[in-house]
């Protein structure tokens, strides 16, 4: 950041009076401008005894499957992201569940979230950021094409919850 998005003016990377932490403060209004982490909200959707995912049409990991999944938005509650991203990326309704898995990835300052889920019918396409999007049985989901390692820990998560007959909330950290 360079300048303040309130007047306009340089701002300096220092820490605050009161704070512990660097941050971008405007050289004349004062404002303290806060960077905090993004969240990424997602689903983990089923229809029967099979999972929905959507192979990307985008960077990063274009070409390989995910779990609908989403950088949520002002406004909106985490179910909600969960629901929108999952018609946005596979044109899929969906009935949100709980949530599964909370996994902090610190260095892309992000948090992702996957809740359970079950779609509403069995309709469901390939969204704007989607090459397609399939159900898979669990033995054919497509694990060394999976795009990213939360999508893997959140789908295993789910799985051994599945298999043991109770959901639990599974906490992880990616470094």
């Amino acid at each position: 950041m360079n300048f303040c998005n309130l007047c306009g003016a340089p701002v300096d990377l220092v820490v605050p009076p009161g704070d512990t932490l660097q941050r971008h403060v405007c050289s004349r209004c004062g404002e303290i401008h806060y960077r905090n982490p993004k969240l990424v909200v997602g689903c983990i959707a089923t229809w029967e005894d099979r999972i929905l995912l959507c192979r990307r049409a985008i960077e990063p990991r274009h070409g390989y499957w995910t779990l609908p999944a989403g950088f949520m938005e002002n406004g909106e509650t985490t179910p909600q992201a969960a629901v929108r991203e999952t018609l946005e990326e596979a044109c899929a309704r969906i009935e949100v569940d709980a949530l599964s898995s909370l996994i902090s990835v610190p260095g892309f300052d992000q948090v992702h979230l996957f809740y359970r889920g079950r779609l509403l019918d069995p309709d469901f396409g390939a969204g704007p950021e989607s090459l397609e999007s399939a159900l898979f049985h669990e033995g054919d989901i497509p694990w060394q094409d999976l795009a990213f390692r939360s999508v893997t820990f959140a789908l295993r998560a789910f799985l051994s919850d599945r298999a043991a007959g109770r959901f639990l909330v599974h906490e992880h950290e990616l470094r």
